[in-house]
């Protein structure tokens, strides 16, 4: 339930009533502190909403491990230092070992999701069975069927050819056909295609029922993902259409606090994992471990506020991408620099005078001193201590992860036509001078396929790994190969983790191909 305030709810950790899930080894075990019961009343609604509350509970217990290693293969991030997990330095050099327990954990965690999912959708239908109303089941449904869509998306974008279950059995895995990626995709946009309908059209953030829970518009961005994965522009085209026509969504006016405290719920955000403190310096609290994409030495403005472990690094090439368009707001907003990167990137003599707000002091106080692990953090990822409630002192304490915004939405519709495809609400040209005006640029005119995908560099870098499958999917892969590192072909997907191939032959049959 994250973010959803426990008076309402009353406890922490609702039931999802998965019928005859057995322990597995593909999976998660049950988690931990819940209460399952044996016997449900199918025609009691308040029971199926309980259902649906754990449902996002789930989907918002994200391993910390599951974003960077979707995320990290990009031009924008570097890993953050040697030594500790080897494994994911070497897959931000591409170097994959199929035994490295983070590709096993991508593969797990949403896989475990999924089924869970799955279960919570075969519940559904037992309410529907005993009278509750369709309309509602149907919506019920639908949400799940979503937050199962943009998990396969996940698996699909970094292991490719997967499989796609549909009930809450993991030995269902062992009779599965294996669905390519371009499969999956039509897969998912067949899915969203089918409950988009059955979904409120309310923002996300003035849902009554469920702060923050899906709706109509998240389906239709899932979708225009997946069309963007298949290159179907038009398909693409069409799916951000309804999203900007209807007017449900802007972008927020202070791009810094978007990434923050204020930018919860807020009215660009389309689907984001929601945490929370419940206002309170003390006790109960449900979080995302933000710590490790924060600095490993700094110095806070409220002191005892905890640092980071120093992964993730905003890389040089975006920094200095960055510094050569003029960007301000986006580059403080989405880079935290210490003295010795400042250092380093005065090195070159084209960077030796930079911009005032270039320091390693942030415009909330805190300092971010130098640590071995790497030059930079992430900003996206930073919560200043000024925003923590008092008595709170973990790295990012109360913060919530945003998943898919409107920004990326009008984007993919500048590239969608740009592409060919068409659209009678926003030309390509108004799409990208939105996102630009915000930024403080100029507006362009006649934009190309360069400015678009220079406006997503500079608009998403470090989120979920957007820059990474853009340059894949476009076959740049001479951007994928900067400071050392050589992207091929082959080096698209992660193998199959060595746990899933043992327990599966089908992965193995498929590997060996």
């Amino acid at each position: 339930m994250k973010a959803i305030h426990k008076i309402k709810f009353g406890i922490l950790f609702l039931v999802i009533a998965i019928g005859g899930t057995s322990c597995h080894d593909l999976l998660d075990e049950l988690p931990e502190n819940r209460t399952y019961v044996e016997e449900i009343d199918y025609s009691d609604a308040s029971n199926m909403y309980a259902s649906l509350v754990g449902v996002y509970s789930e989907f918002a217990s994200r391993g910390w491990e599951d974003i960077p290693a979707v995320a990290v293969r990009g031009d924008d991030v570097n890993h953050g230092g040697e030594g500790d997990q080897q494994g994911f330095a070497d897959m931000d050099n591409f170097k994959y070992d199929e035994g490295f327990w983070m590709i096993n954990s991508v593969w797990k965690n949403f896989y475990g999701d999924i089924f869970k999912f799955n279960g919570a959708i075969e519940e559904f239908e037992k309410y529907k069975e005993a009278g509750v109303s369709e309309g509602l089941v149907n919506q019920y449904i639908a949400e799940a069927t979503v937050l199962r869509a943009f998990c396969l998306l996940q698996v699909s974008r970094s292991f490719g050819t997967i499989m796609t279950p549909e009930t809450s059995q993991p030995s269902e895995l062992y009779g599965l056909e294996l669905k390519t990626k371009a499969e999956v995709m039509q897969y998912i946009v067949a899915q969203m295609q089918a409950v988009r309908n059955n979904l409120e059209v309310t923002h996300p953030g003035q849902r009554a029922d469920i702060p923050g829970g899906v709706n109509k518009y998240t389906a239709l961005a899932v979708e225009a993902i997946a069309q963007l994965e298949l290159k179907n522009y038009q398909g693409v085209a069409d799916a951000t259409t309804q999203i900007i026509s209807d007017g449900v969504y802007e972008l927020e006016d202070n791009f810094y606090q978007l990434f923050k405290t204020p930018g919860k719920l807020n009215k660009e955000n389309i689907l984001e994992l929601q945490y929370s403190d419940f206002n309170e310096g003390t006790g109960d609290r449900i979080g995302h471990l933000f710590g490790f994409y924060g600095s490993q030495n700094w110095t806070p403005a409220v002191e005892g506020a905890g640092s980071g472990w120093g992964f993730y690094e905003p890389s040089f090439k975006y920094i200095k991408f960055m510094l050569d368009r003029g960007e301000t707001i986006r580059l403080e907003t989405s880079v935290l620099f210490t003295d010795r990167g400042i250092a380093e990137l005065k090195k070159d003599p084209a960077y030796s005078s930079l911009p005032s707000f270039v320091s390693n002091t942030t415009r909330d106080g805190d300092v971010i001193n130098d640590y071995a692990r790497a030059f930079f953090a992430s900003g996206k990822h930073y919560l200043p201590s000024v925003q923590l409630i008092p008595g709170r002192t973990e790295y990012g304490s109360n913060k919530n992860y945003t998943a898919i915004r409107y920004a990326e939405v009008l984007l993919m519709h500048a590239e969608a036509l740009v592409q060919g495809a068409s659209s009678n609400t926003m030309t390509a040209d108004e799409a990208i001078n939105t996102v630009r005006n915000r930024a403080n640029l100029a507006n362009l005119s006649g934009v190309t396929l360069d400015q678009v995908m220079d406006e997503k560099f500079a608009e998403l870098a470090m989120e979920w790994g957007i820059r990474f499958y853009d340059m894949v999917r476009l076959e740049r892969h001479d951007e994928l190969s900067y400071d050392g590192r050589t992207f091929t072909e082959d080096k698209v997907y992660l193998p199959y983790p060595l746990e899933q191939s043992d327990a599966l032959p089908i992965l193995k049959e498929t590997e060996q191909q």
